[in-house]
C-alpha cells in the first residue's frame, strides 16, 4: 500500500463502508453486490486482458466470448433479478463494453412492457434464453431524435396477414443500434405504420435479421457494422436495410395500439406509449452519469493524494498535488456532483417503476412529467459528467492522457450519452415544452403536484425581471433546504421568462415554429435551472435519511459544495432575480473554498466508499493501492511495440545499371531480414514511380534519393 494512501487512509472521519452501504440501498445491498461480484473476481475465466493493446477486431472477439461467458455464468448461478444481472455483469466485462447491452437493456425491456401477454410468452423465454438475440433500432443515418422524421416503412398486407418492411431511401437505413453489426439475429424496428391507405406513426415490430443457425442474413435484409467510432471499439454499431422484408402480424408489438386481421388500426390510449423504453434508458443514464463520474473522481484524486509536485514552501518536500487548493476546486465540485447524481439516479428509477406501474393499471396522469423529467435530467446530467470527465483527466496532468489511467476508456464510452437516446439539446427543449404547459396552467388557476409544484407559487410571487429587485429573499447559505428555495425560485423565474419570451414572440409573428425557436436559447436555460433544482432538491432530501452522523456530516458538506459552487457558476441568474444579495454571493464564493478544506480529509475514504473495484475501474493511476508508478512501468512494457528493439532490418543489394529515357540508373534491390530474393522488379521499370520512400543515396551516386517499391520483403529501388 502506497504510504500516503494509507495516511489518507486512517485520516478520515468516517467509516466508508457505511456510505457504500447508503449508496447501494442497505447492508444486505452492499452484501449480496459483493456476493455476486466475487463469483466473477474468484474464476479464473474472467482474468482481464488488456485491452490497450488489441485492434478494433480482436476487442469486439475478446468481448463476445466474455459475453458468452457470462450468459452461461448467469444460467449457472442462477441469476435473474435486473440488479443483481448488472452488477454481475459489470464485473464481468470490466471497462469495456458487451455488444450484448442493447439485449439486455433496450430489447428484453421492450419486451416486457409493449408485448402483450401471448407474445410475451412467445419471445420473453427466447429472449431469456440467448436462443434469440435482440437489438434496438430506431435511429436512421437521416433521423434520429426527430422521430417523426425517420421513414422506415411497415405496411400491412390483410391478404397475408403480414406487413412488408422497407427502408425507402439511403437516409432510411438504420444506423448506430449496438449490437446489429455482427451479434444479434433479432431487432425491434421502429417504423412508420401504413394500414388501409393511412399513416398511423412509429410502431415497434419484431424483425427477424439473420438465420438461426447459420446466422447468415435472411433474404430481403442487408445488415453490418458501420465501422470505428470516436470510442466503443468491443460494441458492433450496425447498419440495417430492408427491402420488402415480410413479418407476421402478430409481430407488431401490441400490448397498446393494434392492426386486426382486416388492417383496422386501433389507438393506444396515448401516442408517447411507444416510447416507453426511450424513458426507460433516459432514467438509467442518470444513474450511468453517476457511476462514470465517480469513477472518473475515484481515479484524479487517488492519484492526486499519490502525486508530489512543485512546492508550497521553498525547502519543503514535495506535496500531495491534492493539498492544492485549485486542484481541490476542479475536483471535489465533481465528487460532490457524482453524489447527487447518484442520488437523482436512484429515484429515478424508483420513479420510472412507479409510473409505469400506474400506467399498466390504465392511469397515465403522470407519465407527461416522467418524459420531461427523464429527458431533462438526462441531458443535465450527460451535459456536465462528459464535462467532469475531461476535467479529471486533465487534473492527471500528462498522465492522465495515457491510456492506462483509465480516463480515456470512460470518456469514450460515456460521451455518446450526450447524443444516444435523444439529442441533449433536444431533451432540454422537450422538457421546456412541459414547463411552459405548467407555468400556462399555473396562470389559469391550476394547481400543480410533483416536481413543478413550485410553480404555484408564481401567482402571489409574480417574478418579473424587472421588478424584483425589490423583492427580498432569505436565505441562509449553510443550510441545504434554504439553498434549495433558493434554486427553487431561480428555476420558477427562468421559466417564467422563457414562457413570457415565448408569448412576446408569438404576439409580433404567427408561426408558433419560428417563435419558439427564436426562444429557444431561454428555454434551454429554463429546463437546465429546473433539472439543477431537482437535483439539489433531491440530495438534499438524501441527507436526513442517512443514520450514522459523521457520515451525515461529510455529506452535508458535499451537498453545501455542490449547492454553492452552483450558485458561484451561475451568479448572473440569482443576482438578477435578486434571490440573493451581491454580498451572499461573495459570501457563497468564500463558503465553497472553507469547504474544500473541510472535505479535503476525507476525499480519499469518499472515493473509496463508492467501492469501485480495481478490475472495473480499470486504471493504473486509480489503484487502490496507490502504487502507480512501479505499474505505470510495467504496463508500457507491454506494448507490442517493444517486442523487438529494431523494428526493420533491411539490405541494399547492387545490381546493374539500367538507362530509361536516356537517363542510367543504378538499381538496388532491397531484402528484409529473413527474405529472400525472388524477384528483382529489375525488368518492370513502370513500378519504378510508386511509393516514394527518403533512403541513403549509393556511395559514388550524383543523386541524393532513391525511389523503392516494395512487394512483400522485397523492393526495388532505383537512382
Amino acid at each position: 500500500m502506497n504510504p500516503d494512501l494509507r495516511k489518507e487512509r486512517e485520516a478520515a472521519s468516517f467509516n466508508p463502508e457505511l456510505l457504500t452501504n447508503v449508496l447501494d440501498g442497505g447492508v444486505e445491498q452492499t452484501r449480496r453486490r459483493k456476493e455476486i461480484e466475487a463469483l466473477v473476481l474468484n474464476d479464473p475465466d474472467f482474468k482481464h486482458e488488456d485491452v490497450n493493446f488489441l485492434s478494433r477486431s480482436q476487442r469486439y472477439e475478446l468481448a463476445i466470448k466474455k459475453s458468452s461467458l457470462m450468459v452461461m455464468k448467469l444460467r449457472d448461478y442462477g441469476i435473474a433479478d435486473p440488479e443483481e444481472i448488472y452488477w454481475f455483469k459489470r464485473m464481468c466485462m470490466g471497462k469495456t463494453v458487451s455488444p450484448l447491452d442493447l439485449h439486455f437493456s433496450m430489447f428484453t425491456n421492450t419486451l416486457q412492457n409493449q408485448c402483450t401477454v401471448t407474445q410475451q410468452e412467445k419471445w420473453l423465454p427466447l429472449a431469456s434464453r440467448f436462443q434469440i438475440i435482440g437489438t434496438y433500432a430506431q435511429t436512421e443515418m437521416g433521423h434520429g431524435t426527430h422521430l417523426r422524421g425517420l421513414e422506415t416503412t411497415a405496411t400491412y398486407d390483410p391478404a397475408t396477414q403480414e406487413f412488408i418492411l422497407n427502408s425507402p431511401t439511403v437516409s432510411s437505413i438504420k444506423w448506430w443500434p449496438g449490437g446489429l453489426g455482427k451479434t444479434s439475429n433479432h431487432a425491434i424496428v421502429l417504423a412508420q405504420l401504413y394500414t388501409q391507405g393511412q399513416g398511423h406513426g412509429l410502431h415497434a415490430f419484431i424483425v427477424p435479421i439473420r438465420q438461426l443457425g447459420t446466422h447468415e442474413p435472411l433474404p430481403g435484409i442487408s445488415v453490418g457494422d458501420i465501422g470505428p467510432k470516436f470510442g466503443y471499439d468491443e460494441m458492433d454499431n450496425g447498419y440495417l436495410k430492408m427491402d420488402n422484408f415480410r413479418i407476421p402480424r402478430e409481430n407488431m408489438l401490441m400490448k397498446y395500439a393494434q392492426v386486426e386481421p382486416d388492417g383496422t388500426y386501433v389507438k393506444p390510449l396515448s401516442d408517447k406509449l411507444t416510447y416507453g423504453t426511450m424513458v426507460f434508458i433516459r432514467s438509467l443514464i442518470v444513474g450511468d452519469s453517476a457511476r462514470s463520474l465517480a469513477r472518473a473522481c475515484t481515479i484524479a484524486i487517488r492519484y492526486s493524494a499519490v502525486r508530489h509536485q512543485s512546492e508550497l514552501k521553498p525547502g519543503e518536500p514535495e506535496p500531495q498535488i491534492l493539498d492544492y487548493q485549485t486542484q481541490q476546486y476542479k475536483l471535489f465540485p465533481l465528487l460532490a456532483t457524482a453524489y447527487a447524481f447518484h442520488f437523482v439516479g436512484a429515484y429515478m428509477k424508483d420513479t420510472y417503476h412507479r409510473i409505469t406501474g400506474d400506467i399498466h393499471q390504465g392511469d397515465l396522469s403522470q407519465l407527461p412529467e416522467l418524459h420531461a423529467l427523464s429527458a431533462g435530467l438526462k441531458a443535465f446530467s450527460s451535459w456536465v459528467t462528459n464535462a467532469g470527465i475531461e476535467e479529471c483527466r486533465m487534473a492527471c496532468g500528462g498522465h492522465g492522457y495515457s491510456r492506462c489511467s483509465g480516463l480515456t476508456d470512460i470518456y469514450v464510452n460515456f460521451t455518446p450519452s450526450c447524443t444516444y437516446e435523444g439529442e441533449n439539446t433536444v431533451m432540454m427543449l422537450q422538457t421546456a415544452r412541459f414547463l411552459v404547459k405548467s407555468y400556462s396552467q399555473v396562470s389559469s388557476g391550476q394547481l400543480l403536484s410533483g416536481m413543478m409544484s413550485y410553480l404555484n407559487d408564481l401567482p402571489r410571487q409574480r417574478i418579473q425581471p424587472q421588478q424584483v429587485a425589490g423583492r427580498t429573499t432569505i436565505v441562509h447559505i449553510n443550510n441545504p433546504s434554504s439553498l434549495v428555495e433558493a434554486y427553487k425560485l431561480r428555476a420558477s423565474r427562468l421559466v417564467e421568462f422563457a414562457a413570457k419570451n415565448l408569448q412576446t414572440e408569438l404576439n409580433h409573428r404567427k408561426s408558433k415554429e419560428e417563435a419558439w425557436n427564436r426562444t429557444s436559447v431561454d428555454l434551454v436555460r429554463a429546463s437546465e435551472a429546473h433539472c439543477h433544482y431537482v437535483v439539489v432538491k433531491l440530495f438534499t432530501a438524501k441527507l436526513p435519511e442517512i443514520g450514522d452522523p459523521a457520515v451525515r456530516a461529510v455529506m452535508n458538506n458535499l451537498c453545501l459544495l455542490y449547492a454553492l459552487h452552483g450558485i458561484s457558476k451561475n451568479a448572473g441568474d440569482f443576482l438578477q432575480g435578486g434571490i440573493l444579495t451581491d454580498a451572499q454571493i461573495t459570501q457563497a464564493t468564500q463558503r465553497v473554498k472553507e469547504l474544500l478544506a473541510l472535505i479535503r480529509p476525507n476525499a480519499v475514504a469518499l472515493v473509496d466508499s463508492f467501492d469501485f473495484h480495481d478490475s472495473f475501474l480499470g486504471s493504473v493511476l486509480g489503484r487502490y493501492d496507490g502504487n502507480v508508478y512501479e505499474n505505470m512501468f510495467e504496463w508500457a512494457k507491454k506494448s507490442p511495440l517493444n517486442k523487438t528493439q529494431v523494428i526493420y532490418k533491411a539490405t541494399f543489394i547492387p545490381l546493374p545499371s539500367v538507362t530509361t529515357h536516356g537517363m542510367p540508373w543504378t538499381v538496388f534491390l532491397l531484402i528484409s531480414e529473413g527474405s529472400a530474393p525472388t524477384d528483382t522488379l529489375a525488368a518492370q521499370p513502370q513500378l519504378w514511380s510508386c511509393g516514394e520512400a527518403q533512403v541513403p543515396a549509393a556511395r559514388g551516386s550524383s543523386s541524393s534519393r532513391m525511389t523503392m517499391q516494395l512487394r512483400g520483403n522485397i523492393g526495388c529501388g532505383v537512382q
